[in-house]
């Protein structure tokens, strides 16, 4: 599966951005899809993941209230829906496929997409 992120940008605290992850390859619908982040001088972090229906959500409990998952199996593309953003939000975002469920606690990433960088200003 290759994975191209898009969507990051500068945006001012309080404001909204709607990271998009677009799939090729494979059948997008046989993979969970996640994203994550990455702040400078931090590791990598889970934000939030969706399963392969769309039917199941979890998120980090920094970004739940603030955070929309979602994804778009006919157009093989998963989103992530940012509002209220916080300056502490500024970080590289990554979407990620996995090909097993484990709920809330999918981590195992098989795929991973190149990244975008979010900026937030205060």
């Amino acid at each position: 599966v290759q994975l191209q992120a898009s969507g990051g940008g500068l945006v001012q605290a309080g404001g909204s951005l709607r990271l998009s992850c677009a799939a090729s390859g494979r059948t997008f619908s046989n993979y969970a899809m996640g994203w994550f982040r990455q702040a400078p001088g931090k590791e990598r972090e889970f934000v939030a993941v969706i399963s392969w229906s769309g039917d199941s959500t979890f998120y980090a409990d920094f970004v739940k209230g603030r955070v929309t998952i979602s994804r778009d199996n006919a157009k093989s593309t998963v989103y992530l829906q940012m509002n209220s953003l916080k300056p502490d939000d500024t970080a590289v975002y990554y979407c990620a496929a996995a090909s097993s469920w484990y709920g809330p606690n999918t981590r195992a990433m098989d795929y991973w997409g190149k990244g975008t960088l979010v900026t937030v200003s205060s």
